[in-house]
């Protein structure tokens, strides 16, 4: 096991807050440490990468006017911006965001030998501009924060009555402020050591790792992340093991080996677009201390078939930042022994679930994320949403989308925890589309002057029961384990069918014409950014499902052998094993095998073909897998 490299310095600049960006401030905050070394812009593309370069801190001194409004140039080969940025007009200028904290990357394995300290960049959180128009996901997260903030006050200008619920009036809001917060779950394991999925699923069942005490190196590395990200101002709140995992070995040194661990590290809340960046930027930093560490961390959110993945729930609300310095929760109610939620609570709520069919593309687009969302794991298959057992019982419900977080003693903190992102999720695009869709429904109750007790009647009804904004033939809410109380048809009857590929959840959002228009309203999407969006993530599922997941899928079916048959039973699973084998990964005379299917419907441009069998294939792998563990264990040599 590599032991600890990294030395964390308290004297290092690790931010330049928000409020520190003029030019000439920001000249001697780099003067004043001349540990940071280089300067670079991260934008951030519609896939949700960031652009990482170094520029020498000596030209951005010299000319820090112009960095700052767009100097820093790239193409497009370098963003995933398909049909924005071209091949015969591919220019894309860096404009910097000043309304946000910027951070210090260091790299502890270069260490200046005159200072003894390591070698730092500044990160620039950065707009993406293409002749003239933001086409990134953090402009497109800006402009639904500003849509939010500026119709929220209109309404509540045409409308009053809400405003007096809170106890003020419209022209006493000074802003209204979008606030967001994640909770970050991930694997860290040794490099090059396998650990059995039985062993795996076996702790996991027995939850042997769940809030247990973290030991040697994991806990080292655990520590100094939130000592980490604390000196980074993000205020941590929590570190953990959570629920997957086994116990490590334990070496003749005394250090741990053989480590598989699944922990969480939570943080405070932010506005949207700071708390996207915390998001971003925690990611980096953890996973380069875990590395320092000789540890891997993982983000996947489904590394391991059968085996619990890792989320990143979402936290969200909406807040009044008063003229006379008063917050107020917009979503909390009047009297928490009366409502659940006030009647812009209830909209934001309403609107989030009718159009989730839209929402659900900027969360779940990748193969990785729908391998997560498999029943049985505490992960969200179906739009359904729990509110507490009643008013006093607050919402413990782990297998829905949407829980309600609320308390009497800290109104402040009623909010949605959104349960279906994963570490990789655009966090920024999410919020958007999420912030669009929760403004229709409060639109909605407003211009209908509704009240709590008849939104919370429309919300809890069932199943074919008419409504006035929600789909009638649907069920929203659910405080049971629906898992467990409902069976997959019954499911998809009531709660809707969720599209099982990227392909078909883009389909979906491309098809949804209501949800577009709410998506696009007042220039915050538009047809350009979710055409581009949309080929992109295409783009990435092709690539992936042709070039990588078609060739691991056969070294698996190629790992499976046979044994020494002694017996009939160990003829049969073998018979049923090869068969199996043959259909994925052979090609006879009489069939194509599934594999060369899937090759031949993406070559041919069949993606509806290819996404079908997509899913056979999943589905046969993990029968093989099945099977064969079965045949194994009968094998006595």
């Amino acid at each position: 096991m590599q032991t600890a490299a990294m030395t964390i310095h308290h004297n290092l600049l690790y931010t330049i807050e928000k409020n520190n960006h003029q030019p000439e401030t920001i000249r001697q905050i780099l003067l004043d440490h001349p540990e940071v070394r280089f300067v670079s812009m991260a934008g951030i593309d519609l896939a949700g990468n960031d652009t990482d370069e170094r520029i020498p801190i000596r030209l951005f001194l010299e000319n820090i006017e112009g960095y700052l409004h767009g100097s820093v140039q790239t193409d497009g080969s370098s963003v995933v911006l398909p049909g924005i940025a071209t091949l015969n007009d591919g220019k894309v200028d860096f404009i910097a965001d000043l309304d946000v904290n910027w951070f210090v990357d260091y790299n502890y394995e270069n260490i200046n030998p005159m200072t003894g300290l390591p070698c730092g960049t500044l990160r620039i959180p950065a707009f993406l501009s293409h002749n003239g128009d933001l086409v990134c996901s953090r402009a497109v997260l800006r402009r639904a924060c500003g849509h939010f903030d500026e119709q929220l006050k209109k309404l509540l200008t045409a409308y009053p009555r809400c405003g007096e619920i809170f106890g003020f009036e419209a022209n006493d809001i000074e802003s209204v402020s979008l606030t967001a917060a994640t909770e970050l779950e991930f694997w860290v394991r040794t490099p090059d050591h396998k650990i059995a999925r039985e062993q795996l699923s076996v702790s996991q069942g027995l939850k042997e790792q769940y809030w247990k005490r973290t030991k040697g190196v994991v806990r080292t590395a655990l520590e100094q992340a939130i000592e980490l990200l604390e000196l980074y101002g993000l205020e941590p709140e929590m570190g953990h093991k959570e629920v997957g995992g086994v116990k490590a070995h334990l070496t003749g040194t005394g250090d741990l080996d053989h480590i598989m661990e699944q922990l969480e590290i939570d943080w405070k809340y932010a506005s949207a677009v700071q708390a996207a960046d915390n998001e971003l930027f925690a990611r980096i930093f953890i996973k380069e201390v875990f590395r320092q560490h000789g540890l891997e961390a993982s983000f996947m959110a489904k590394p391991i078939e059968g085996i619990a993945g890792s989320g990143e729930h979402i936290h969200v609300n909406a807040v009044a930042m008063l003229k006379n310095g008063r917050k107020v929760n917009l979503f909390a109610p009047e009297n928490f022994d009366d409502d659940f939620l006030s009647p812009v609570g209830w909209g934001a709520l309403m609107g989030f679930m009718k159009h989730y069919t839209v929402i659900s593309p900027f969360i779940s687009v990748s193969n990785d994320a729908f391998n997560r969302l498999k029943p049985g794991f505490e992960a969200p298959t179906h739009p359904v949403a729990s509110l507490g057992v009643d008013l006093q019982t607050p919402s413990r419900n782990r297998t829905v989308l949407v829980g309600l977080i609320r308390s009497e003693a800290s109104p402040l903190s009623t909010r949605f925890e959104v349960r279906s992102p994963n570490p990789h999720t655009n966090a920024y695009l999410a919020l958007a589309a999420l912030y669009q869709c929760m403004l229709n429904g409060i639109e909605h109750v407003l211009t209908n002057n509704r009240t709590s007790k008849d939104l919370e009647k429309e919300f809890c009804k069932q199943a074919g029961e008419p409504a006035e904004y929600l789909l009638e033939d649907r069920l929203y809410r659910s405080e049971d384990d629906v898992f467990m109380k409902y069976t997959e048809e019954q499911r998809d009857a009531l709660f809707g069918k969720p599209p099982a590929s990227v392909y078909q959840t883009l389909r979906l959002l491309l098809h949804e014409d209501e949800g577009l228009s709410i998506l696009c309203k007042n220039g915050v999407f538009s047809d350009r950014i979710i055409s581009s969006y949309s080929k992109a993530m295409l783009n990435i599922w092709e690539m992936e499902l042709h070039d990588r997941l078609l060739q691991d899928n056969l070294i698996k079916v190629q790992a499976c052998q046979a044994g020494h048959t002694i017996s009939d039973y160990d003829e049969g699973l073998w018979n049923e094993l090869d068969a199996l084998r043959k259909r994925l990964a052979k090609d006879n005379y009489d069939q194509v095998c599934l594999f060369n299917e899937i090759r031949q419907a993406l070559e041919t441009k069949n993606l509806r073909q290819a996404a079908r069998l997509q899913i056979e294939m999943d589905d046969l792998m993990r029968k093989l897998d099945l099977l064969y563990e079965q045949y194994l264990r009968n094998q006595l040599s």
